[in-house]
């Protein structure tokens, strides 16, 4: 009971300061940027800042989970681990460097590729320390903190990229190299602030060479940092490929159209990824402290899934609609791909539920298995698809890929938990999930406009959510004031 309140209570408060900051910048800046530099220059972008993010594991080697658990389960270790890991983060860098910029030179990047792949690294690095700082933050449950410092690099770049676009303070037009110095500044100054908390709290005093440290570190968290690689590869490789098996501008239009479908996507992945920065802490402390899990896995799950369907489904019914309002050119290549990659999250959020408890359980070399299995699934599909349909083939990719990855985890978990099949509860998620489906039949036939409709959609959906009992207001207060929660 006490995990589930601080769960919700510090759910709300994040999900609160996130959708207050990120749809602004989703729709008002990321969304501007995007049709002011168009599909061609943001598609070169969005290539190379997937490239960027392949190897950004050898900046943290898997650190940043093993530093949440760790310090969940044992927090006096907070000041010992944090000077010396801090060391151990910048050696990492040099490392990363080396072998993203030889990999770069490898595939074929020159000139204005390796000048922006440079910057793009950069920023990686920065947004692994934030992501290791605050890991030293939501381990002690600081969760408050921690959500404040999620969501303050989007607000300073909120500022910047304002002025840029809309300031009048150049006459040159707005070019893609602002964006990303644009982020540069936002993600340094969010990390001077991260480190400052971090010192407080860690009761910092000086750093300490230890490479005896160094290398314990590096063992224990290295199957940590194999998991994030190959899911990393098989999360962020499309559009390499896309600009690598499709010739001249055709790759870079293609990869453009992928960016505009997946720009949504990936929004919606922030939010969900919010569940598992929480989740990781309390899960590690309840398995330390050996009690049970169930109800906490329910509680995040119902609500991921309910959220994950309503916009999986709604997508697919006002993919024209949603596209049209982001964009101004290849609308309907664009909405073509929205509605597949949509459907990756509802297995994306299944595994932000499934994957933290097992990571939180130290699963590794299973969860390392099911992931190389998903890397060389989707790159054999990527091979078989973009050839014949593009961005969209890809997109297809990543469908069948997640939903695998998603089955395989939920099966592991079920078994290392021994969780026992509640019917019932799979009668609900299925009568849940038809039923969204219907009710986006009926709200496109209405006839009025799809703003509207969309919105009689989402509320129709979640009553239905309230009366399969998938969102249990009732529990949901009396879990959140303390009471005794109904099972």
């Amino acid at each position: 009971m006490p995990m589930q309140r601080k769960f919700l209570t510090n759910l709300g408060f994040l999900l609160l300061l996130n959708l207050l900051i990120k749809p602004f910048w989703i729709f008002g800046i990321d969304r501007t940027v995007q049709n002011v530099v168009g599909a061609e220059d943001f598609g070169f972008y969005f290539v190379v800042f997937n490239f960027s993010f392949l190897f950004n594991i050898l900046f943290d080697f898997g650190i940043t989970n093993f530093n949440n658990r760790n310090i969940a389960q044992n927090t006096q270790l907070l000041n010992k681990h944090f000077s010396s890991i801090l060391i151990l983060k910048f050696l990492l860098a040099v490392v990363y460097f080396v072998v993203t910029f030889s990999a770069g030179l490898l595939w074929g990047f020159r000139g204005n590729e390796l000048w922006m792949l440079g910057l793009l690294g950069l920023n990686q690095f920065l947004i692994s320390l934030i992501l290791y700082l605050r890991s030293n933050i939501s381990a002690i449950l600081h969760f408050k903190t921690d959500s404040m410092l999620s969501v303050l690099d989007r607000i300073l770049m909120i500022g910047i990229c304002s002025i840029l676009l809309w300031g009048k303070v150049t006459e040159q037009a707005f070019r893609i190299e602002w964006f990303v110095y644009a982020q540069t500044a936002s993600y340094l100054l969010t990390a001077l602030i991260a480190l400052l908390i971090v010192i407080k709290k860690a009761s910092f005093i000086r750093l300490k060479w230890n490479m005896p440290f160094f290398l314990m570190i590096m063992k224990q968290s290295a199957p940590y940092a194999i998991l994030v690689l190959l899911m990393t590869f098989y999360n962020r490789f499309d559009t390499v490929m896309i600009k690598r098996m499709l010739s001249g501008e055709d790759g870079n239009i293609q990869a453009g159209i992928y960016a505009h479908a997946y720009r949504l996507l990936d929004a919606s992945n922030n939010i969900a990824y919010l569940f598992s920065v929480l989740l990781l802490p309390l899960f590690s402390k309840l398995i330390k402290q050996g009690q049970k899990v169930e109800n906490l896995v329910r509680l995040s799950f119902s609500i991921l899934f309910v959220a994950s369907v309503i916009l999986a489904v709604g997508s697919v019914f006002y993919r024209f609609e949603l596209m049209t309002l982001m964009y101004e050119h290849y609308i309907n290549e664009s909405a073509a791909v929205f509605a597949v990659l949509m459907g990756c999250f509802i297995s994306i959020s299944t595994t932000y539920v499934f994957g933290t408890l097992l990571t939180a359980n130290g699963n590794l070399r299973q969860l390392n298995i099911a992931a190389a299995i998903g890397m060389v699934l989707n790159l054999g599909l990527n091979i078989a698809l973009i050839p014949i349909y593009g961005a969209l083939g890809s997109a297809w990719a990543s469908l069948v890929t997640q939903a695998i990855m998603a089955l395989i985890q939920v099966i592991l978990a079920s078994y290392y938990f021994k969780f026992r099949i509640n019917y019932r509860y799979i009668g609900a998620l299925s009568a849940f999930s038809a039923g969204v489906v219907m009710i986006n039949f009926a709200s496109v036939s209405l006839g009025l406009p799809w703003a509207q409709s969309l919105g009689i959609m989402i509320v129709a959906s979640l009553l239905l959510a309230t009366i399969l009992r998938l969102l249990d207001i009732g529990n949901f207060i009396r879990i959140v004031s303390g009471s005794k929660m109904q099972t």
